[in-house]
């Protein structure tokens, strides 16, 4: 074979080595969708024993929220003063429509999701490690040499190519073996020179079985079976998170109008104290009243006023904020729908604490996560018991050579080999493995105290949610009570101011209590609802659904 066949062989190698990058690089979005597959599937698998468990679970981006569904705000509201048109043409978000750009766009949320799904990823690995893994590789050589013949007085040119490669395929076995098989072929052609061609070809099977140290399927599929409850340790801590993420959403939402209606309060207050000054200043005209009771009422008014503007700040901060926790910008022109909070009622649950403990000792699915976490602690004591033993493995092995000749080789079973016996190491230096096995004890004390600490914690949690629940309902009784109370005192004060009987301090003071008497009411009722929230998600029963709204609880509460 001369020099133009040798370009030829280099050419086809360059198209093939070309080809092969090409493939490599199209394979990316394969890879992806692959992983992504896999990932799917086995968290579909397990979803099942997880109630409440998002069922269309995805990482997928959701598209870029759009706006032009939601009703457009037409009204200007006079409790912003010369402000109130900047919400004019904005978006009304209810609270059904905040929850549900929150779970399609809220960082927080998406990041909770990744973590699941890497989760999911360990587990495809781990799966694919007791599955047959195949390997395919190879190479080929260009040589070139120089060499004096023996006898003869010259100098020999020999070109020729040699290439190998080889097939394999390894799996471990969940009893703790190890199988493998390979076939590799060696091949030479000279192209200058020696027209001779050799081949050569090797069959080779193995098998590994651990006696003691690492064998048995408890012990040799520890990693899998780790690997396979974290997931399900996820997929409970995945839906805690949405439960305790719908509740939040909900919380912020009603604190949004909670301020907006602390706005309309302090507002409605200022424009009170604005027409008693009026009143006053008349009074005072005429010489009816001294002008010290004017400069009250009028210090009154700027305090007023004053609450009024921080009011407006700490509410549009309060939306700004609301805005980052949806995954919006803050530039979106949105407004919480008022409605939301006129719907708010008392609404207490009819079940006592030790009731509501028993149901969260059966519900909580974090409590489920401590109880299958202390087994896994008490399994590892045997897993670091077995690495005290000797290592005693069965070793087996066989192989088959193949016809050698100028083609491709072919394994000829009548030219075999085999071995089988024993490989042993004695546990003489075992300082690594002794401390592995106290710290293995060690954690499993720890995990029964975290067990312990977790049932504490979620009678507590449950003992202060009864506690602010109550508190929450006394408090709106009280506000109510007082709300009622001050505007008799501010009509009556009114009156008596009118009849220029009244002091200016008596009827300050009938007006700021009527104003804190509002705020109070609605911080009491947003406060009941919440904690309403918070208790059945402690209680581990709020169903949330995919768009992020819960599920009413039918005979829940009353009245």
């Amino acid at each position: 074979m001369n020099l133009k066949a040798t370009k030829i062989i280099f050419s086809r190698w360059a198209y093939l080595f070309c080809s092969g990058l090409i493939l490599s690089s199209c394979s990316t979005k394969h890879y992806r969708n692959s992983a992504d597959k896999e990932a799917a599937a086995v968290i579909a698998q397990k979803t099942p024993a997880v109630p409440n468990m998002d069922t269309n679970f995805s990482i997928e981006a959701s598209e870029k929220v759009s706006f032009e569904k939601f009703p457009i705000a037409t009204k200007m509201e006079d409790f912003f003063g010369p402000e109130g048109d900047k919400e004019k043409g904005a978006r009304v978000i209810s609270l059904e429509n905040a929850l549900d750009l929150a779970v399609k766009h809220s960082r927080a949320y998406q990041n909770r999701k990744e973590l699941l799904y890497l989760e999911a990823l360990q587990l495809t690995l781990a799966r694919h490690n007791y599955a047959p893994i195949f390997s395919i590789n190879g190479g080929a050589r260009v040589a070139n040499a120089r060499v004096t013949q023996e006898g003869v007085d010259s100098v020999t040119e020999a070109r020729f190519v040699t290439a190998n490669g080889s097939a394999g395929v390894d799996q471990l076995l969940r009893i703790g073996g190890r199988l493998a098989a390979d076939f590799s072929t060696d091949f030479t052609r000279y192209i200058l020179g020696d027209p001779r061609a050799t081949s050569s070809s090797l069959l080779v099977g193995s098998l590994t079985q651990p006696l003691l140290r690492g064998a048995g399927y408890k012990i040799a599929s520890e990693n899998l079976t780790q690997a396979e409850r974290d997931l399900l340790y996820g997929l409970r801590d995945f839906t805690r998170y949405r439960k305790e993420f719908s509740v939040e959403i909900a919380s912020a939402y009603y604190g949004v109008l909670q301020n907006r209606d602390a706005v309309r309060n302090n507002w409605r207050g200022f424009q009170n104290f604005k027409l008693n000054v009026e009143r006053e200043r008349a009074f005072t005209e005429e010489g009816l009243r001294p002008q010290a009771a004017l400069d009250q009422i009028k210090q009154a008014e700027l305090q007023t006023e004053s609450r009024w503007i921080n009011a407006v700040r700490v509410y549009r901060q309060s939306l700004d904020q609301y805005k980052i926790q949806l995954g919006l910008s803050t530039d979106a022109a949105i407004v919480l729908e008022d409605q939301e909070l006129e719907q708010l009622k008392i609404l207490h649950p009819a079940v006592s604490v030790n009731e509501a403990t028993k149901v969260a000792m059966e519900s909580r699915l974090d409590l489920y996560n401590e109880r299958d976490q202390a087994e896994d602690a008490t399994r590892k004591i045997d897993v670091a018991a077995n690495n005290l033993k000797a290592q005693v493995d069965l070793v087996a092995a066989a192989s088959v050579n193949g016809r050698g000749g100028s083609r491709f080789p072919k394994s000829d079973f009548d030219r075999y080999t085999w071995n089988a016996g024993l490989d042993i190491d004695l546990p003489i230096d075992r300082k690594a493995q002794r401390n592995f096995y106290r710290a293995a004890l060690i954690a499993n004390e720890r995990a029964q105290r975290e067990l312990e600490l977790a049932i504490d914690n979620i009678k507590l949690q449950i003992n202060d949610g009864w506690r602010n629940l109550d508190q929450a309902k006394r408090s709106f009784e009280i506000s109510e009570i007082g709300v009622q109370l001050a505007e008799r005192r501010v009509e009556e004060q009114q009156l008596r101011a009118e009849l220029g009987r009244g002091t200016a301090r008596d009827l300050v003071d009938a007006q700021n209590d009527l104003i804190n008497s509002k705020n109070e009411r609605t911080t009491a009722l947003v406060s009941h609802t919440v904690a309403r929230l918070r208790f059945w998600r402690d209680m581990g029963i709020l169903m949330i659904k995919e768009n992020g709204r819960w599920e009413e609880i039918s005979n829940a509460g009353k009245n």
